[in-house]
């Protein structure tokens, strides 16, 4: 969790004591309490209407189930309309602390003079606990080689995912891996664009991603299509899949990839903003000291014999789990070759 700000750097010391209020002693008043609970209630009633959000939920939910990330942290409708301005109380109360937090300031600031000014704001600040929370390992993608389909009866598109393990962040195979992503899905003259978009016309978009926390990740393919061709679109996107896993990318296909990420982190980096939220990272996920000087040089030391060993690891070694949102009836048919077929209601899922 972060708490974050922006300020003229004049306005800093001020400001350091208004973050300082907001970590230490919120006040959690009732009445905006009661605020935020209907606004989130009102939330999932429009959630119900949007296709891709059930599907990312219905993805996660599904993936990670039975680990802390399963857990949505918007909630559910079912733990909201009983949440109480004293679960609030009792969750900052066991999570806030000077201990486990970090404090992070870019800007054009004197630094000793910032150290000074946060040593006032924050100076009184005790209790909590003594350690940020431990996250256990996951064991690999729950429901894997499974079909979770998010009944809409009305829909005449299918929102289509497909997901299996990844690494955790910080990983020494995330430079390998982010290169066969940017090959495989995540580019506009990716691998999957092609085959879907261009040659089939199955779907206007189509990518990959990591999804890498600290204690690990998720590898995922999503896309959309007609229901009508949602199972030719499953058979493209898992084609693919399969012919970077068995053969990886080429020697021009690392290379470009490597031109790519290495020109378009130093975008990561061009605000304060941005900076500081690197900066977070690299000590939230122990990224290194060298994170930032080094990234450039690590992608590009990349070999195509690594990058083969990442997509044979990670592009769905096993049978991923699939999940759709569309019509259930008329999707069964289509998605039993995938894997047994699991039916839920947009309700089990918000």
């Amino acid at each position: 969790m972060a708490v974050a700000l922006t300020t003229p750097a004049e306005h800093l010391p001020a400001m350091l004591e208004v973050l300082s209020e907001l970590a230490r002693v919120p006040s959690f008043p009732e009445q905006e309490v009661r605020t935020e609970r209907e606004r989130s209630l009102g939330q999932f009633a429009n959630d119900v209407d949007d296709p891709s959000l059930l599907a990312d939920r219905a993805l996660i939910r599904t993936g990670w189930s039975g680990h802390p990330y399963g857990h949505d942290v918007t909630g559910t409708r079912a733990s909201v309309v009983r949440f109480e301005r004293q679960d609030l109380v009792d969750f900052h109360a066991a999570h806030f602390g000077p201990r486990p937090a970090q404090l992070f300031v870019v800007g054009a600031v004197d630094p000793d003079a910032v150290g000074r000014q946060i040593e006032d704001a924050f100076g009184p600040w005790a209790g909590g606990p003594r350690s940020g929370v431990e996250v256990p390992p996951p064991q690999g993608v729950a429901r894997g080689g499974t079909v979770v389909v998010v009944d809409r009866p009305e829909q005449t598109q299918s929102q289509v995912r497909l997901a299996g393990p990844a690494y955790r962040r910080g990983a020494p195979v995330q430079f390998a891996a982010q290169v066969v992503n940017v090959t495989l899905g995540a580019g506009f003259t990716s691998r999957l664009v092609r085959e879907v978009r261009v040659k089939r016309g199955l779907s206007y978009g189509v990518g990959s991603a990591f999804d890498t926390l600290r204690a690990g990740g998720l590898f995922s393919v999503s896309s959309f299509t007609k229901v009508e061709t949602t199972r030719q679109l499953l058979s493209v996107m898992r084609q693919e899949v399969d012919r970077m896993r068995e053969r990886g990318p080429t020697q021009a296909e690392v290379e470009k990839a490597q031109r790519y990420l290495a020109g378009l982190f130093p975008l990561r980096t061009e605000t304060n903003e941005s900076l500081a939220a690197v900066l977070a990272d690299m000590a939230l996920y122990d990224l290194g000291d060298d994170w930032l000087d080094r990234y450039q040089d690590r992608v590009r030391a990349v070999t195509r014999a690594e990058a083969r060993e990442a997509a044979a690891r990670y592009c769905f070694a096993d049978p991923p789990l699939t999940v759709v949102v569309g019509p259930a009836e008329r999707l069964r048919p289509q998605l039993e070759k995938f894997g047994p077929v699991e039916v839920l209601s947009p309700d089990d899922v918000l």
